[in-house]
Formats: structure tokens, sequence, C-alpha cells
């Protein structure tokens, strides 16, 4: 399969963050048929959804990739559960989390199928997700909604702070 570029958003808020964080990373790096290209810094965001949580640490990775959309996928689901992440019936969607890895755009794909879509189907929407994104993808294309840099412009980005 000829390699594609993965955007990848990495979250959380419960226990040593920005430590899962650069674990997060570091895992990424060793996914098969993956490499890792460039890793945003992280950000302090305000707890979006359910906001009666702490703030979460937020950043943002693009790979190059010979996996398929659902490997992919997959294997960013098995290192959420290494580093804690409980993604069963009873989680709450938008509640506390060790650790959230979100597949945000596999190249110009579009994917729509029983539990992966492609691009992530808010990302155009959250400042969260777009700000890390944008540092190092501005130009990455969010089919059906320009470029990374372009989606993000509207935005609100109030409280949204790059970490030292």
């Amino acid at each position: 399969m000829t390699p594609v570029v993965a955007c990848v958003g990495l979250g959380g808020n419960v226990g040593d963050v920005a430590g899962t964080l650069r674990g997060a990373l570091a895992a990424l790096a060793e996914v098969p048929g993956t490499r890792l290209l460039r890793a945003s810094r992280v950000y302090r965001t305000p707890a979006w959804g359910q906001r009666d949580q702490p703030d979460f640490l937020n950043a943002a990775a693009t790979l190059e990739t010979t996996l398929a959309p659902r490997q992919l996928l997959e294997a960013l689901f098995a290192i959420e559960q290494r580093f804690g992440r409980d993604r069963s019936g009873a989680a709450d969607r938008w509640g506390p989390r060790t650790l959230d890895l979100d597949l945000l755009l596999y190249g110009d794909a579009v994917v729509d199928e029983p539990g992966l879509r492609v691009p992530h189907p808010h990302l155009h929407e959250r400042a969260f997700a777009l700000v890390p994104l944008a540092e190092i993808a501005p130009a990455a294309p969010i089919p059906g909604h320009g470029r990374v840099c372009d989606a993000l412009a509207p935005l609100d980005a109030g409280g949204i702070e790059a970490l030292p």
C-alpha cells in the first residue's frame, strides 16, 4: 500500500497527562507500518462538552502509514487501552479520560463506516483539536471544509494555551 499521511489528535485530563501524551507519542512511533513525522506542542484547553471537569492537555501528530484506516484506528485504541482508557459503553463520551486518540485525517480520504468516520466529524468545529493540528499541518485538507488553517480561522481559540 502507498503510504498516507494521517493526523491524530491526542488528549487527556486524568493523571500525569503530560507523561501520558509523551508515552502515547512514543507508542505511535512504534506502530508497525507507521512513522511519526511531527508532533505539536502540548496545549492546555478548557474542557469541552462536559465542562465540569479538569482542563485537558491536547496535542496532534502526523504519521506516515501504510495501514488502512481501520487498522490504524485499532492501533490507536490499543494504545489508549495501554494507558488506561476505558471505551466501554459505561464510560462517559465527553467525560474525564487518561488518553484520547482520535484519527482526525487520513490523507484526503473520506471514510464513513460504523465506528470510523474520517475526517473526524467535528474536527472543523473544535479549536482544541485544530490549534495543535494547525501548528504541524496547517495546509492539510479537511475534505468538505478546506484546509486546517481555514477551518480554525473563524473559531474562538480563547483559553487555549501552549505549554512551555
